[in-house]
């Protein structure tokens, strides 16, 4: 890794829609407000990474996505998770928390990814859903902690819908 990598950050509404102004837009769905992170199973690591936005994240880059997981059987596991960021009362929030499965194989230049389920899942957090059950206690640890760590205000004003959600069984 370069030592001199930008560090990015969540970002918290650009256009706030809660500022009083109510002519055009108001309430509506905005991308400034959500961030791509990937945790990388294997080692337990995440990180956020806007390349995602447009399937091009470093993980995604030069590989061909197969609809079928049985296609790359020595692909290494990921998780891509929409994290929606919002405003309330007490402060900002993360507010959408959705995950999709992906693996990759760098070896054959393939990987596995439903990208309806990738889509769908963006819209649900940008709609303030939280689907993380599916994700696997190791990687729910991961997100807590990256997530935790990344802004505390933002954890601790979230719901208890996604601490609890996050909490390995």
């Amino acid at each position: 890794m370069e030592e001199n990598k930008k560090k990015l950050g969540f970002n918290i509404i650009k256009n706030d829609p809660t500022d009083g102004h109510k002519g055009y837009g108001k309430g509506a769905l905005s991308l400034d407000n959500v961030s791509p992170v990937i945790i990388d199973v294997n080692a337990g690591e995440a990180e956020i990474d806007v390349g995602a936005m447009h399937a091009r994240s470093v993980v995604e880059k030069g590989i061909k996505f197969l609809p079928n997981q049985d296609d790359v059987p020595n692909g290494k596991p990921y998780w891509l998770v929409w994290v929606t960021v919002d405003r309330k009362p007490e402060g900002p929030y993360y507010a959408g928390v959705t995950a999709c499965y992906m693996t990759v194989d760098r070896e054959i230049r393939r990987g596995y990814k439903s990208l309806p389920e990738h889509v769908n899942r963006m819209d649900k957090s940008l709609k303030r859903h939280i689907i993380v059950d599916h994700m696997d206690d190791k990687s729910k640890k991961v997100l807590a902690d990256f997530l935790r760590g990344h802004n505390e205000d933002l954890w601790n004003n979230s719901t208890d819908e996604l601490k609890n959600g996050l909490q390995a069984d």
